[in-house]
């Protein structure tokens, strides 16, 4: 992949105590995981979702709404080693080709696509490898015999609450619609942990539903993966999350020996860009890994 921007990825102590500090009064607040409708997943393996299929199911023949996919920044690092957003960057490029994506897939998965410019905060899926305090921004926490790359590697998938505001405004939107329930899909920068497996130490990640990317042998297995990734929820009419999910769509591997340096290469605008167009080979047809993605997430959300 292009590009040769790294960073150290240890967060300075302040900022550690900040997120600890955040952490322990969460669970009274906007963007927690409690009562979110969906319990947090520790997932080892693709394909990643959680939650029982809508309840109650959405009836036969009905149509879901879906809002326009927003960039998530700071999702699994700190916001400012996310890649540039704002318009002419690649990300707004990007999210303009899945927006026109989505009134494509309308006709075709019973959605309504909504127009809702609602404010405050939308329901929040979390997706990434554990962490030593499993806090956003800090490292990765390897299993005991991740030296392997073939331990007890769990992933989290988590959802947090939306804010009242949110609820009454896509609420509105969804009555104004005729659906009961809207698919809420994110963009943003996931950390993934490389696995190994066979004789010979294949180095791999799996990035989602029948999608691995693989990695040089040299790849070091304690050091993330920065993924760009789709993650998304199917909500109610409450703001209550019945189903998450998440879906990769590429991967910046750090090479060993800036990894030796205890340093993380970030996913840059180079990146994104070859993400527009970056595709699925081992499908057929070879589509664009960011449709794969999105269709795989919609589809699976649905279910």
């Amino acid at each position: 992949m292009p590009g040769d921007v790294i960073t150290v990825s240890i967060l300075p102590a302040r900022l550690t105590l900040l997120a600890t500090l955040l952490g322990a009064t969460a669970c009274a607040s906007t963007g927690a995981t409690y009562r979110s409708g969906v319990g947090d997943a520790f997932l080892e393996r693709a394909p990643y979702y959680a939650g029982a299929p809508s309840s109650p199911p959405i009836p036969a023949g009905s149509r879901v709404g879906i809002l326009p996919i927003h960039y998530q920044p700071g999702a699994g690092q700190p916001a400012l080693f996310d890649p540039r957003t704002g318009p002419g960057s690649p990300i707004a490029a990007l999210l303009d080709d899945m927006n026109a994506a989505i009134d494509s897939l309308a006709g075709t998965e019973g959605l309504t696509p909504l127009r809702s410019t609602a404010g405050g905060t939308p329901p929040d899926v979390r997706f990434g490898c554990l962490t030593e305090l499993d806090l956003p921004g800090e490292e990765c926490a390897p299993s005991d015999d991740a030296v392997l790359g073939r331990g007890d590697q769990r992933m989290k998938l988590a959802v947090g609450r939306p804010s009242a505001s949110w609820v009454e405004a896509v609420g509105g939107a969804m009555d104004g619609a005729g659906v009961s329930h809207v698919l809420v899909l994110t963009l943003e920068v996931g950390q993934y942990l490389p696995r190994q497996r066979g004789a010979t130490g294949e180095k791999f990640v799996e990035m989602g539903t029948g999608h691995e990317a693989s990695f040089p042998w040299l790849t070091s297995l304690e050091t993330p993966v920065a993924v760009l990734q789709l993650t998304g929820a199917l909500v109610d009419r409450r703001g209550q999350a019945v189903r998450i999910g998440a879906e990769g769509i590429v991967a910046r591997r750090t090479r060993l020996l800036v990894s030796g340096l205890g340093a993380q290469e970030l996913l840059s605008d180079e990146d994104v860009q070859v993400a527009r167009t970056a595709r699925r080979e081992d499908l057929a047809g070879t589509p664009t890994a960011w449709r794969e993605a999105m269709e795989q997430l919609v589809t699976q959300l649905m279910r």
